[in-house]
């Protein structure tokens, strides 16, 4: 067999494992347990997939060459219209803007069709057209119209604009418009480049930042000139994080919003005094209520307001968090606290573009954890060679590159390196979210000489430190150092107990109800009120069809009370297909069904009537 589900085999039977038997020991967890000869693994030969009914993981038999899938981009055709007319040349003389730096910058007009927002209608128009370059090819053009109706170029690359001005020097500015930009340009300052879209308020997902980062790896300083406003605000607090406090200075435009208001209002030697005398960051670690006035009215007003949420309904109602934090998640065994820390970072993601960087041993190889995360995210499990061949896997498969990072070291992984390795990606892709699944195999080598209390401090202050730097949202797993048969374990079970309880803002616990085939997700410890209820718990239970949590609206502290399932078998990339949802009898809770289980399957209607499976 060369070939299995679309893919090429590069290694048959990865495992060694006895061919065309249904039944095995497990590859990944048979070897450590005291029964190493039971057969608890199921082999399905017809997909190259196996599942353990002991440690619940699902695993590949086969290894598979990479498929080099390369994203293809739309590419404007370059026109070279640099005849611009009267009403052009004279409404950006009206924005302090000459005909020579209109030339060097190769602004261009033409026709072009235009979604009208005051109408809601296409329509044609004149447009301004500034034309994005990197290495003299055009890449991009965004359009302007009158009306200050914009688009770029369809399904093209986002870059940032008037980047080949900026290969060799050393400093750079950015700005949040081109007319910014050309203003810099207007008064000799040509080491500028603007953002290809403005700025949104509270995302953190500068694409064009991702697909430009080599640019900035040979700069001193970048002085960010961006708008005043609060969407200004946040790319700026994004762009500081990526690049670091120590490289950025920020510029002041006084009274105006940005830097073509200040050319118009002060005139060219003012706005080159803009970056002379651009601040350095404050100092880290000192502040003053000058520095956070903004978020200080808005508490003083409105009080603390909750934190992020992960799209869970009852969850997010029992706990939410902030970034510069990290969450604890606990649990026994098998109790799913991986599927569960893989739902709160796609829920980030889902919510805020979050891009996520996992460390995570408990999911190795690489590919298992990625068939997990990509069966959430399209809403069905995806093993069958008809669906690696549609457009929507190929979406996903794109949307996964760009947003899920996986640490892999080759030596034995160490918190310093793992954090390490973690700076790189912020700096590289804008990660906002680390996640360290377990603990225990991600060790701190400085620290082990000493007791278990001053290494577990050690630990968390340095894991706690960094999430605070980054503005990060920090998810470490810890395993239970001991586990009380019939009683619910807490903090204090965990080895270092004491130390996590008292220094861990949050603390999740994950409990799964066998005999109900339920989880009960419970908040150990909640750092502020308004963030969570401390000793809350929530049930859910595991969608069989992706893998994903079935919320419920009607939530009881007993899960045979608790109804109303609350289903999601979109695809999150692509709408148009939905996995078909298994409905429950409201009267009771259906058991679980095992996805690998052979034995028939009975399902019962809200009329109980048995439907087909």
């Amino acid at each position: 067999m060369s070939e299995l589900n679309g893919f090429t085999i590069d290694k048959f039977n990865q495992y060694s494992l006895q061919e065309n038997t249904k039944h095995s020991t497990c590859p990944l967890c048979s070897e450590g347990r005291k029964k190493k000869t039971e057969k608890c693994a199921t082999l399905f030969w017809e997909t190259g997939l196996g599942f353990c009914s002991h440690c619940g993981e699902r695993f590949q038999l086969h290894t598979y060459k990479k498929k080099n899938e390369v994203k293809i981009y739309a590419k404007p055709k370059w026109q070279n219209n640099t005849e611009l007319s009267d009403n052009v040349t004279k409404w950006f003389e009206g924005r302090g803007i000459s005909q020579f730096t209109l030339r060097m910058m190769k602004i261009t007009e033409g026709k072009e069709g235009m979604m009208i927002k005051r109408t809601g209608k296409y329509e044609i128009r004149n447009t301004i057209q500034f034309n994005f370059f990197r290495n003299g090819e055009l890449i991009n053009v965004k359009y302007r119209d009158g009306e200050k109706n914009f688009k770029l170029t369809k399904d093209a690359e986002k870059i940032f604009y008037n980047l080949d001005a900026c290969h060799v020097s050393k400093d750079i500015i950015i700005v949040e418009g081109e007319i910014d930009a050309l203003s810099y340009v207007e008064v000799g300052l040509h080491h500028v480049v603007s953002v290809p879209n403005g700025s949104t308020i509270g995302t953190s997902n500068l694409e064009y930042l991702d697909n430009c980062i080599q640019y900035f790896e040979n700069k001193n300083r970048v002085y960010l000139a961006l708008d005043t406003d609060e969407a200004g605000i946040s790319t700026r607090n994004e762009m500081i994080r990526r690049f670091g406090s120590k490289m950025c200075f920020l510029v002041d435009f006084k009274d105006c919003k940005d830097a073509n208001e200040y050319l118009i209002k002060y005139g060219r030697e003012s706005l080159i005094s803009t970056i002379t005398e651009a601040k350095e960051i404050p100092i880290e670690g000192v502040s003053s209520v000058n520095d956070w006035l903004p978020e200080f009215e808005e508490y003083l007003v409105n009080g603390m307001q909750k934190g992020f949420t992960i799209g869970l309904d009852s969850f997010d109602n029992s706990f939410s968090t902030y970034t510069g934090q990290y969450i604890v998640v606990t649990g026994k065994p098998s109790s799913g606290k991986s599927e569960f820390v893989d739902t709160m970072c796609l829920g980030y993601n889902k919510n805020y573009n979050w891009k996520i960087a996992y460390a995570s041993l408990e999911n190795k190889p690489n590919k298992i954890h990625a068939g997990k995360l990509i069966s959430k995210i399209c809403g069905m499990w995806v093993n069958k060679a008809e669906q690696i061949k549609s457009d929507w896997f190929i979406k996903v498969i794109d949307f996964m590159d760009k947003n899920i990072k996986f640490i892999d070291l080759k030596e034995s992984y160490d918190l310093e390196s793992v954090l390490a390795k973690t700076q790189q990606l912020i700096f590289k892709y804008g990660i906002k979210v680390l996640a360290i699944d377990p603990y225990n195999k991600v060790r701190l080598k400085g620290s082990l000489n000493k007791n278990i209390n001053e290494y577990t401090n050690d630990y968390l202050n340095m894991f706690d430190t960094f999430c605070r730097k980054n503005d990060i949202l920090g998810i470490l797993v810890m395993h239970p150092n001991k586990v009380k048969k019939g009683e619910e374990i807490d903090f204090y079970d965990i080895k270092g107990g004491g130390e996590v309880a008292d220094m861990s803002p949050h603390i999740l616990l994950v409990d799964r109800n066998f005999d109900k085939e339920m989880t009960k997700v419970k908040v150990l410890k909640v750092k502020f009120n308004h963030l969570g209820e401390n000793n809350k718990h929530v049930w859910l239970k595991w969608n069989e069809s992706n893998g994903r949590y079935i919320d419920f609206s009607n939530q009881n502290d007993d899960p045979e009370l608790t109804s109303l399932p609350i289903y999601d078998n979109k695809n999150w990339l692509d709408e148009n297909y939905t996995q078909p949802t298994l409905e429950f009898n409201h009267s009771q809770i259906i058991p679980a069904i095992n996805f690998y289980d052979t034995k028939e399957t009975k399902i019962i209607d809200a009329s109980g009537n048995e439907m087909p499976f």
